[in-house]
């Protein structure tokens, strides 16, 4: 016969096995660890994509440890999300590479704890690419329970969860009503936080929530906190390498 009160302490001890790790986070390391990623984090300009895949690649090669195994999946989620979602192109197949990598980094006892607020949550984006790219919505529901794993550990700490699972959900198909609920619900999220300590975030992802806020409120009743909100993308990018020019567009759509 079973022991309950065994049972619920086994049940405890893994409960706080599995939140110890966020819970020890320091803020100022983990900026500093975002430091080291988000000059691949977040690329429009193909141009530029192209040139930091060469780059990345060229560093694993010389030195295939694990900051440049982590930096290797990251850019090939940007790769599969900006140059092969959706097409048929020489990059099909980096989303699965890009999972395969942030996969192997989030299992390592070696990766070190601040990374992986954006490992886990540039894993969960890569299989969403994976799914897109295969058709296959159980890796699309895989991709949302390990996003809902990164936001409970890490999303008071990092944006990186809540902005990724949002730029997701907003771009999925309207039957899939209720993971694009998700997309409101994030970028709120993310702006919160924001005003409540503004190194939360850089300016190039406020840039972007500040648009995406906007462009999932569309009704008058948000027109007001809109327009201030893509004022702010505005005036967050000045050079259009976030989200000034998607702005701009909505801005001009919302004057008519």
């Amino acid at each position: 016969m079973k022991n309950p009160l065994l049972t619920f302490n086994i049940l405890m001890m893994m409960f706080l096995y599995q939140h110890s790790i966020a819970q020890d986070l320091d803020f100022q390391k983990l900026k500093e660890t975002e430091h080291q990623l988000e000059d691949i984090m977040e690329i429009i300009d193909t141009s530029l994509l192209k040139t930091k895949l060469q780059e990345v690649e060229h560093a694993f090669g010389q030195n295939p440890n694990l900051l440049n195994k982590i930096r290797l999946g990251i850019i090939y989620h940007e790769v599969a999300l900006n140059l092969s979602f959706f097409t048929d192109s020489e990059y099909k197949g980096y989303a699965q590479k890009s999972y395969d990598l942030l996969s192997e980094a989030s299992q390592n006892d070696r990766t070190n704890q601040h990374f992986l607020p954006f490992v886990t949550a540039y894993r969960a984006s890569a299989l969403s690419l994976v799914s897109a790219e295969t058709k296959k919505l159980k890796a699309l529901k895989k991709a949302f329970d390990l996003f809902e794993i990164a936001i409970k550990k890490y999303s008071q700490y990092s944006y990186a969860p809540e902005f990724l699972r949002g730029s997701v959900a907003e771009n999925l198909p309207w039957f899939l009503f209720k993971k694009r609920k998700f997309a409101k619900k994030d970028f709120e999220s993310i702006i919160q936080k924001q005003n409540q300590n503004s190194d939360y975030a850089n300016w190039k992802i406020m840039s972007f929530t500040y648009w995406a806020w906007a462009n999932q409120h569309k009704g008058k009743k948000y027109r007001k906190k809109a327009m201030d909100y893509l004022g702010k993308a505005i005036e967050l990018d000045p050079n259009y390498q976030a989200g000034r020019e998607r702005a701009e567009k909505l801005k001009q759509e919302f004057t008519k």
